[in-house]
């Protein structure tokens, strides 16, 4: 602990300590325990640190340390600090659909915004000028269908290019079916068919693997992928889904996947 007396800029003293480790970001909570000054004191620091574009906050008492480099921008890429935000709110996580894809190589019209899947109650977005991050929820998932990655700010939750590929069908509502097949366009070479049985066998929604199953056997000419989700489907019990959701229930049928063909798919790749 330190005392009131200490000079003003003890707080950049403090984040320098933080990069020096290879850290980015720092919480509220964080300062209230390293120094013992009020609360107007460090927010009267905060607030000259945020104008000199020194730091930027995230979310309520959450902020990142920006270097040089960003300090144009405002805010830093989410992989350099999306770990501590969800450790500072006590969430587990992964970084999902179109973020995780863009590790692996399919990041084709790859978005501004930053996906994350947690658990439990619902977050509220972050969006604001230079940062969207849309959090979206899923009530479980296995350890196993999510990989640890290394980023210059340590090890981070990517689901596994199988998983990525069931979520972009099962968040069908935030990312269109063309949007998501462009991306699988790529992604599928890196899919693995034991893998992909294997997670889909626990998927929590049936249509989801439906829709997958079909795009790869239909568009992509996949057999093997394919034949490992109609062998996981064996095991379920499933029904007639339109291939679009927000289009009418109407169109030829596929009884093999048992998809409503109700709309075309369409590529940019």
């Amino acid at each position: 602990m330190i005392n009131s007396i200490r000079k003003y800029n003890y707080i950049e003293e403090y984040i320098n300590t933080i990069r020096a480790k290879g850290g980015y970001s720092f919480s509220y909570s964080d300062l209230i325990n390293e120094f013992d000054v009020s609360s107007a004191a460090l927010n009267l620091a905060l607030q000259r640190l945020k104008a000199h574009k020194a730091i930027a906050q995230v979310r309520k008492g959450f902020y990142v340390i920006l270097p040089p480099e960003y300090a144009s921008k405002g805010t830093l890429p989410p992989v350099l600090f999306i770990d501590d935000l969800m450790k500072s709110i006590h969430k587990s996580y992964y970084i999902a659909v179109l973020s995780a894809a863009a590790f692996y190589g399919a990041s084709h019209q790859a978005p501004m915004e930053f996906f994350v899947v947690t658990s439990g109650d619902a977050i509220r977005n972050i969006n604001t000028l230079n940062l969207k991050i849309n959090f979206l929820i899923k009530k479980s998932w296995s350890e196993e269908s999510v990989m640890k990655k290394n980023s210059d700010a340590g090890y981070i939750n990517v689901s596994t290019p199988e998983l990525t590929a069931l979520d972009l069908l099962y968040y069908s509502g935030i990312i269109s079916l063309n949007r998501a097949y462009t991306i699988l366009q790529e992604l599928f070479k890196e899919l693995k068919p034991s893998a992909l049985y294997k997670i889909a066998s626990n998927f929590p929604q049936v249509s989801a693997i439906q829709r997958l199953g079909y795009l790869l056997d239909i568009y992509l000419k996949n057999t093997k992928l394919s034949g490992s989700l109609q062998k996981a489907l064996s095991n379920k019990k499933f029904y007639y889904v339109p291939l679009s959701c927000h289009k009418l229930r109407k169109g030829k049928t596929n009884s093999k996947w048992k998809i409503i063909i109700n709309t075309d798919v369409e590529g940019d790749i």
